[in-house]
Parts: structure tokens; C-alpha cells; sequence
């Protein structure tokens, strides 16, 4: 295993992370038991996993409740994340990111995962009905009193996450150390903004989905239905992206895959692993086979000319104002170049930036 620090702390995480969507079997993500569970969990850390994530909301707290019993005797030796903020029932009080809606989620998870505190506790969304400084200061208070350690968020757009990250400095409150995102080669929609700001403000990048539900496996074929009891079949449609360029990137990733030997899934990881501000990437399975393939992605070394193949087929294409930074840049600016123009000029012009119109 390989290890990086989580976002701008000291903490030191794998790169890879067990989720556990699939635990529970209250969502239709996997179903797994308390047996099952135990073996997974026992599986990734046997392989050098340290870094655990969850959410309250997870089968309405059943995931919670079982990697609680999965870790009891060894919880101090794990990185533990969880969050809160999506409805819990149908209490009104009982979702969002408010001081009550918080304190009760933190007692609740602390008692379901058996611990007297969180490594990293996530705004698992924003909350529009709720002053943002209500939430940063609650989340203050959580590490004061000793129950988080620290705070990260996700599924904010950039500007929000810059707006609390600013409000926290100003206010001298706990700040923001990582952001849980999307990101996959069929969805790189957050390199336009999310990107340059966790560059800019080092925040460290948790990534959920890094198959885009599976997709990215590359078992299904185009023009078929994915065959009932997969993962893709059963909640793969919940991460939106064009399929008709999902399976050009497929073959593309087949092709990196049989020159190194390896799965299509583990070059999807892995490419994910060589871009910018990443601390970790969730990984789920339901099986041990698909879990240390997806492991094992850590130790795959993609040469130059793969990730240029991956990247180019994958290309999301510039939004405004990116093609026009993106100009500037290239133009203009005699200092060192901007993280876009590293990444993605390559000499081409005015006209050229122009016509390449966003897909995201």
C-alpha cells in the first residue's frame, strides 16, 4: 500500500479507502451482512487499507452499525470518516446541516460505530435553508470538544466551499481539510473549478464513484442492458454521464489494460491516482476478487503515453471562462504557466480554444 496526507493535515491516509455503500441492506447498493461485512473490512485492511469512510445515511444507519462491529477491537488503528446531513427520517429536523441536526448526528453515529470520536467528519452536502456560519461553528465546536478531529465536506460547488474556507479563516474556525467529489474519466467536470481551487487552497480530494458505478469495469457492452445483480445494473444509473463516449473511453482503457496485463477498472483507478490534489479514492466491492483488483491499482505505474490516450479521449472540453484563462495564459502571461495551461495547452491557438465546446 501507498499512503498520502489527508488534504492539508498531518494525517497520513491509504491511497486508496474502503467505502461502504455496501453494507446494509437497506439501500440497494449491495446488500452485504454483518459476516460479510466483517470479511471485507478484515480484507482491506489486510491489504493495507487504513482509512475507512461512511455516512450516517447509509442504509439510514445499518452501515454504520455494522463496520461499528466489524472495528471494535481495532478502531484506534483506522482512519474513520463519516457524515451528515441528508434526512434521517421524515422528522423535518432530523436532515440538513443546522446545530441540532449535527449534534444528533454526530451522538448518533459515535454510538452506531462504537467510538468516542471521528477521524474526519463530512458535510455530506449544502444546506441552503441553514446559515453556513451556524455550520462552520457547530463543526468548531465538534473538534473542540474532542469528538472530530477534523472536518471535510462534500458535493459543494467550488464557490461554496471557497465561501466557507474564507468565513473559517476570518472567523478563526476549524477549517475544511478535504472535499469527498465526483470524479472519473467519464465525469471530469471537476477540474475546471474544483481543481484549480484545492491546488490553490490545499484541500485534499476524496473521490467517490471512481467507476462511475461500475461502468468503467468495462463488463458491459454497448447496446445491452448490464445483466440484473450487477452493481451498474442496480445503482449504476445513479452517476449521469454520456454513454455514448463512456464506452470510446472503455476502449480506450481496454487497450491501456491488455498492454499492462490488468483490468480496465484497475487503469481507471490509477489514472485517477496521477492527477492533482487527490489524497484518496473510494473503493467499494462486494466481493474480495473485485476489491483487491481495485487495490491493487495503487501499484500500477501508467507510462506518459497511456495517461495521453486516456486523457484524450476522455476530454471534457472548456467551458467559458476556462477557454478564455486558458488564452490569456498561453497569450499573454509571461509568469510560470496556470495548473490549466500545464495540464492542457499544447501550443494550440485563439481559434482552437474557441471551438472546443464544452460536454461535460
Amino acid at each position: 500500500m501507498k499512503f498520502r496526507r489527508l488534504g492539508n493535515s498531518g494525517l497520513i491516509v491509504s491511497e486508496v479507502a474502503l467505502g461502504t455503500m455496501q453494507f446494509g441492506q437497506k439501500m440497494n447498493m449491495g446488500g452485504l451482512d454483518q459476516k460479510e461485512t466483517n470479511a471485507m473490512v478484515k480484507f482491506a485492511l489486510d491489504r493495507g487499507i487504513n482509512f475507512i469512510d461512511t455516512a450516517d445515511v447509509y442504509s439510514l444507519g445499518e452501515s454504520e452499525t455494522l463496520l461499528g462491529n466489524a472495528l471494535k477491537d481495532i478502531r484506534k488503528e483506522i482512519v474513520l470518516t463519516t457524515k451528515v446531513r441528508l434526512p434521517m427520517s421524515d422528522n423535518i429536523n432530523r436532515s440538513g446541516a443546522t446545530r441540532v441536526n449535527i449534534m444528533r448526528g454526530i451522538e448518533s453515529s459515535l454510538r452506531r460505530l462504537q467510538t468516542e470520536y471521528i477521524d474526519l467528519y463530512q458535510i455530506h452536502g449544502w444546506d441552503s435553508n441553514t446559515p453556513i456560519e451556524e455550520t462552520l461553528r457547530t463543526l468548531d465546536d465538534l473538534v473542540r470538544q474532542g469528538k472530530v478531529r477534523y472536518i471535510g465536506l462534500s458535493n459543494y460547488f467550488a464557490w461554496q466551499a471557497a465561501t466557507a474556507v474564507q468565513i473559517q479563516i476570518r472567523e478563526h474556525l476549524e477549517q475544511y481539510v478535504t472535499a469527498q467529489l465526483h470524479y472519473s474519466l467519464v465525469d471530469r467536470g471537476i477540474e475546471h473549478e474544483w481543481v484549480p481551487f484545492c491546488n490553490y487552497s490545499h484541500i485534499g480530494i476524496l473521490v467517490w464513484s471512481p467507476l462511475a458505478g461500475g461502468f468503467l469495469s468495462g463488463k458491459y457492452s454497448k447496446g445491452e442492458e448490464a445483466p440484473k445483480g450487477t452493481r451498474f445494473a442496480e445503482a449504476g444509473q445513479f452517476v449521469p454521464f454520456d454513454k455514448e463516449k463512456g464506452y470510446s473511453i472503455i476502449d480506450a482503457l481496454k487497450t491501456v489494460a491488455e498492454h499492462h496485463g490488468v483490468s480496465p477498472a484497475r487503469v481507471a483507478i490509477a489514472w485517477i491516482l496521477k492527477q492533482p490534489c487527490i489524497s484518496s479514492v473510494i473503493i467499494a466491492a462486494r466481493n474480495e476478487k473485485h476489491l483487491g483488483d481495485n487495490i491493487d491499482a495503487v501499484d500500477l505505474n501508467l507510462t506518459e503515453a497511456d495517461l495521453q490516450e486516456l486523457n484524450d479521449v476522455s476530454h471534457p472540453g472548456y467551458p467559458y471562462p476556462t477557454w478564455m484563462v486558458l488564452q490569456l495564459d498561453v497569450a499573454e502571461d509571461p509568469r510560470p504557466k496556470a495548473l490549466y495551461s500545464e495540464r492542457y495547452t499544447d501550443g494550440g491557438t485563439w481559434q482552437d480554444l474557441r471551438n472546443t465546446q464544452w460536454k461535460g
